[in-house]
């Protein structure tokens, strides 16, 4: 059901952006970039602060790559890391964001869901409950421009009814999120 709000969310946010700003402007907003600049800058691949976790790879703006290694264990609390850490003031509650998401299971390194290929953001009100606890969470506190991968355990992501077909029961999550705005 929450997969339905997402995805729900994210056409509106499309349609917003359609309506609101021309081409160049909305791949601007995507890049970070100025018109006929590319961020071609890599997020080096480092393991999560559990030291066994995910790793990430791909430049603010760019569809990134998530690998998890093969038998890692998955996390139990939510883990958050910095990747680049954007500018300005601190995502918090009541904020109006603009986040681009790449969804990968940790129990299979498998790709569920990625606002990157759709070229469009996908709209939160930080505090609202508008998503699953973990990515919410996962958000406080970023800036504009920052990248940050999350862990979320399934506690506080789908829990034991996961979300069929796309994320099984109990399924750790992995998120790659690129705060894009913050209004």
């Amino acid at each position: 059901m929450r997969t339905r709000h997402l995805i729900a969310c994210g056409l509106a946010a499309l349609s917003l952006a359609a309506a609101g700003c021309g081409e160049e402007k909305a791949e601007e907003a995507r890049s970070g970039a100025a018109p006929n600049e590319e961020a071609t800058e890599e997020a080096p691949a480092e393991p999560s602060s559990s030291g066994e976790g995910a790793t990430t790879k791909g430049a603010f703006g760019k569809q990134p790559t998530v690998t998890v290694p093969e038998g890692a264990q998955a996390p139990t609390e939510l883990e958050t890391k910095d990747l680049s850490p954007g500018k300005g003031p601190a995502a918090k509650s009541g904020d109006q964001l603009a986040v681009n998401y790449h969804g990968v299971a940790f129990s299979t390194g498998e790709v569920f869901d990625s606002s990157f290929g759709r070229g469009q953001t996908l709209p939160v009100e930080l505090g609202a409950g508008g998503v699953i606890p973990g990515f919410e969470q996962g958000l406080e506190g970023m800036k504009a421009g920052g990248r940050r991968q999350i862990t979320i355990p399934p506690e506080l992501a789908y829990g034991p009814q996961g979300s069929p077909p796309a994320i099984g029961p109990n399924e750790t999550l992995v998120f790659v999120l690129d705060l894009v705005s913050i209004k």
